[in-house]
This record gives structure tokens, C-alpha cells and sequence, in this order.
């Protein structure tokens, strides 16, 4: 294909976060074009985004409905390629499925779906489409998580034991002082928008996904403790599981939003009877590999000795770091093979791709509600229900 594939997004409009990363992430390339946009529920945000965006207004839209129905009914030259949903929670499984029905591959923010019963069945309608849906669980960007995946693939730590994810913040901890909710808060403590789950479902998945992508590991049953610290909300900042993985490997999932003074400390150490890995998302750059019988190493993004499966990964030279954008980019970049594969007839790829997809939406999922459903019984061990 010679020419950019053409995007549009759903959410991210004034104000939205998440929305500028992820067009920063798609444009980072130079494939990637954004053409149209549905950026507001409300119309004249929605306008005033797109203006800021210089898109051609008859291209922004005033609703997620609209968008897909006139998107799917241009000319093939024109339409949009695939679809970027950066919605709140409850609206990821409506909007994907509106532009899946109109024949648009979709990119969506996690987590998948507001339950796991929604997962199961847009699962089923993703498989029957024959589209590309891609999931940004965006840590699995990173080169050096991907060379701890190589690694443990090609069995360099030996048999797995044990697996400890831990994902702390401390944002939220300036609410025991405010008078007010915080905007963000208002939302994501809100079952009916964002699922059974604030922590473990906001950041406490991706510690799940990131142990999953590495290790390749499927969770048989958890144990799990939730608390929620601040007055006067209804779902949890912080959360304790305890794993038992296939195998017989066991693990350790943490994740809080009330750890004081931790930004973004996202990490990950998994144990084998040869050796173990280490990686810190604050310092993404950087695998620590550890050893029984030999000092440690530190792995560095972008050096000769870098598998291929972080260096395809890579854009810059070593000592020139990469982070949080070029890991958003290349979930982008790895979806845009697919995309183009699909509009070429190809799709899917026998060796497959490089990108979460609706299969670990559903596992997510999953681990989600197994999470909620032991903290309510005590800590019982759950089985997920995947």
C-alpha cells in the first residue's frame, strides 16, 4: 500500500489526555493520517476539537453513530481505515461494535468492556467479523518488555516459578485533603461507567497484562483483598492478589492508587530456576537480568545484542531514550500491519501479530471481576471465568 492509512478517533476532544497520546502514538510514524472524528458527546466540543485539529468539518461528527454510518457509506478512497475509541469505560464495547458493524477496524483504550459477560459476547462478534480490533494495553510496547518475553519464550530463565506485578500510585492520595471529588474521580468511581472495579480495573490490569505477555501464562485462581481508603467512594484505590498460575508457578498482583508519592511505578520481576528478569516502566529503557551463579546484567534498548523482537520495536540509537509515546506508538504501528493486511485481503497473518487483541480484553476481563468477586468472599480463591 502506498499511501497512509487513514484514522479517525472517537473521544479525546479538548481537555482529554489519553486522546492527544494517542494521536501523538499514531502519528509518530509517518503512516498514519487523521481524517475524522467524532472527538465530544457534546456537538459543539466535538466541532471546536476538530478545529483544533485542522480536520475538514464535514468530518467531524456529532455522534459515534453518525460517524460510522457516513464514514462506511464514502468511496473505499475516502473512508476511514480504522477507528481510534478513546471513551470512557461503558462505551467501548457500543462504539466498537458500531464501527465493526459498518465494516471500520478498531484501535480501543482498555479495559475491553464493562463486564465480562460484554466481553465474552463482543469477543464472538470481533472473531465473526473478520476485522481487526486491537487493544492498547500499551506497556507491551516497550523494546526491553518485549526482549523479557524473547526471553522467557527461549527459556533463558529455565522453569518459571514465580511471578510479582505490582503497579502503585499515588495520585488519588490528595483526595483525603480535597473538599471536593476530583473531575477524573467523579467517573471512574462510578460503577455504572467504569465497571466493578476502580483500581484493579483501571491499573491493576495492566500489571495482569503485562505478567501475561511476558510470561504467557493463563491465572487458574486468585486470591484477592480490596480496600477502598478514601471517604466516601464506592469502588477501590488499592488492591492485593495473591496467583496461582498453569504450571504450578505462583504470583503476586498490586496495585494502588494511595501509595504516596509514587507516580507511575509500573514493574515487573519474574523468577526461574536459571535465572530472573526485572523491568521498571519508569525506567523502560533498562531489563535487568539476574543470574545463580554470575553477576547481574543490564539490557539496554537499542544495543546490537537486543533480540529482533525489540529491535523491530526501536526507532532510535542507544543512549537516546524511548518511553511512554513510542510504546503507545507501537501498539499503532504493529495494528496498522493487520489493518493494512485486511484491506489487502490478507488478514489475519499465519504467524499472527504483535498487539493485544480481543482475547486478552476477555482475560482482563476476567481477571477483573475473579478480583472483585474473592475480596467480597473473604479472599477466597476464584476461579476466572474465561
Amino acid at each position: 500500500m502506498n499511501r497512509k492509512l487513514r484514522m479517525g478517533m472517537v473521544g479525546g476532544g479538548r481537555g482529554a489526555f489519553i486522546g492527544g497520546v494517542h494521536r501523538m502514538a499514531a502519528n509518530l510514524d509517518g503512516k498514519i493520517e487523521l481524517v475524522a472524528g467524532c472527538f465530544s458527546s457534546d456537538p459543539e466540543k466535538s466541532k471546536l476539537s476538530g478545529e483544533d485539529l485542522f480536520l475538514d468539518p464535514s468530518r467531524v461528527y456529532t455522534s459515534h453513530e453518525e460517524m460510522a454510518k457516513a464514514e462506511a457509506a464514502l468511496p473505499a478512497d475516502k473512508r476511514i481505515d480504522f477507528v481510534s475509541i478513546v471513551v470512557r469505560n461503558n462505551l467501548h464495547v457500543p462504539v466498537s461494535k458500531a464501527f465493526l458493524a459498518a465494516g471500520i477496524n478498531v484501535i480501543c483504550d482498555k479495559p475491553m468492556a464493562l463486564s465480562l459477560a460484554e466481553a465474552k459476547e463482543f469477543a464472538d462478534l470481533v472473531k465473526k467479523s473478520g476485522k481487526v480490533f486491537a487493544l492498547t494495553h500499551n506497556y507491551t510496547g516497550y523494546p526491553m518488555v518485549k526482549e523479557a518475553r524473547a526471553m522467557v519464550k527461549a527459556g533463558k530463565l529455565g522453569r518459571l516459578l514465580k511471578v510479582v506485578a505490582e503497579y502503585p500510585q499515588g495520585y488519588a492520595s490528595s483526595a483525603f485533603k480535597e473538599a471536593a471529588p476530583s473531575k477524573i474521580a467523579n467517573w471512574r468511581m462510578d460503577p455504572n461507567v467504569s465497571g466493578v472495579s476502580n483500581c484493579m480495573g483501571d491499573i491493576g490490569s495492566h500489571a495482569e497484562n503485562l505478567a501475561r505477555y511476558i510470561t504467557g501464562l493463563e491465572i487458574e485462581e486468585l486470591a484477592a483483598e480490596l480496600t477502598t481508603y478514601i471517604p466516601g467512594r464506592t469502588l477501590d484505590d488499592d488492591g492485593n492478589v495473591l496467583v496461582r498460575y498453569q504450571d504450578g508457578v505462583k504470583g503476586i498482583i498490586y496495585a494502588s492508587q494511595v501509595s504516596t508519592g509514587d507516580e507511575n511505578n509500573l514493574n515487573i520481576r519474574v523468577y526461574g530456576t536459571e535465572g530472573s528478569i526485572e523491568w521498571h516502566q519508569e525506567h523502560p529503557n533498562e531489563l535487568v537480568v539476574k543470574f545463580l551463579d554470575k553477576p547481574r546484567e543490564i539490557w539496554r534498548r537499542g544495543n546490537s545484542y537486543n533480540g529482533p523482537e525489540a529491535t523491530a520495536f526501536t526507532r532510535l540509537p542507544f543512549g537516546h531514550p524511548e518511553a511512554f509515546i513510542e510504546a503507545f506508538a507501537n501498539i499503532y504501528l504493529a495494528a496498522s500491519e493487520a489493518i493494512r493486511d485486511e484491506l489487502a485481503g490478507k488478514f489475519p497473518r499465519p504467524e499472527g501479530y504483535d498487539f493485544p487483541s480481543v482475547d486478552d480484553g476477555v482475560a482482563g476481563m476476567a481477571f477483573i471481576e475473579a478480583t472483585v468477586k474473592s475480596a467480597q468472599n473473604n479472599a477466597a480463591w476464584t476461579k476466572p471465568g474465561h
